[in-house]
């Protein structure tokens, strides 16, 4: 018998009275990592909310490791692991204390519960620091604190709501190098939930991108970024806004990049040799042109682009 996926969703349908905060989705998560992108209001955390039980569908089937929901949410829970966005250490307490505690509620015998606490507390990095109160803790080892009450109980499937939230660069890497070595190393199915696109990128395989409730991208960041003939690095010598307007009356899709570069998508219809010719014609030189692999942002942003116009 094959082992049933992490995470199967089908035709879920979420409301909040009259809002579709959720329209018809369909996931599959086999295991791995994944990568939640959307908008803010895009149905991200109403995805996780049903996920973990706290909303029941209007419509549709999820499971989790076979589990069905709601019905067997009981179940489903005790091999889960959550990291919500908001705080939830508690100030006046140790990691260690907070951490037991959690271990006692998931079912843990006491002893257990301290025991696995300080293996989890050692993983993710907090050292002596478990044994202080919570309410000296910075930004990082809070963070580090409740990261470790999703793992107390040694879940199957994490799901994670921006992990990386307030860290500076170094806590941001190691934090998201712990997601990699528990998805890589002991198999955990992880759902990252994030708006950086670079901590993505950095840690998942798969992306799902949401945006009105609809899911408008799926599938593995590799075939969604595949180099295609179609979109090109373009710098240019003259005017950039003269040249794009002519590129987009040519029916092609420009944007500016931070480095200096225009990303340019040409249809069918328009030949590689066009871009040359409307930059003679519009006193402009081209001086690099390559084409590109697609980065992630370019996805997201054609995904949401295509989206919003489907609602028009």
């Amino acid at each position: 018998m094959s082992k049933p996926p992490a995470i199967d969703v089908s035709n879920l349908t979420v409301r909040y009275g009259s809002n579709v905060a959720l329209n018809d989705v369909s996931i599959t998560v086999p295991g791995g990592t994944i990568g939640l992108l959307g908008p803010n209001g895009a149905g991200k955390t109403t995805l996780l909310k049903t996920l973990l039980g706290f909303l029941t569908p209007d419509a549709g089937n999820v499971r989790l490791l076979g589990f069905e929901l709601p019905e067997e949410a009981l179940a489903a829970r005790q091999r889960l692991g959550y990291m919500p966005e908001t705080d939830i250490v508690s100030p006046k307490i140790s990691a260690v204390s907070f951490l037991s505690y959690c271990g006692t509620l998931c079912g843990l015998p006491q002893k257990d519960a301290m025991q696995r606490a300080h293996e989890v507390l050692n993983y993710v990095g907090l050292d002596d620091n478990r044994y202080r109160k919570m309410e000296t803790y910075s930004m990082g080892m809070r963070q580090r604190a409740k990261f470790g009450q999703a793992l107390v109980h040694d879940p199957q499937i994490l799901l994670l709501d921006e992990p990386t939230n307030g860290l500076d660069p170094v806590g941001r890497k190691e934090m998201l190098d712990l997601i990699k070595e528990i998805a890589s190393s002991r198999g955990v199915a992880v759902v990252l939930s994030s708006h950086l696109l670079p901590d993505v990128e950095y840690v998942c395989d798969h992306v799902i991108v949401i945006h009105k409730g609809d899911v408008v991208r799926q599938g593995s960041i590799e075939e969604l970024t595949a180099l295609h003939e179609g979109l090109f690095e373009i710098r240019i010598k003259g005017d950039r806004d003269r040249y794009i307007t002519a590129l987009e009356t040519r029916g092609c899709r420009c944007r500016n990049s931070h480095d200096g570069s225009i990303m340019v998508v040409k249809p069918k219809n328009v030949d590689k040799r066009d871009l040359f010719r409307e930059a003679t014609r519009n006193d402009a030189q081209v001086r690099h042109i390559v084409p590109v692999r697609a980065r992630l942002e370019e996805v997201f942003i054609e995904a949401i682009r295509e989206n919003s116009h489907a609602h028009i």
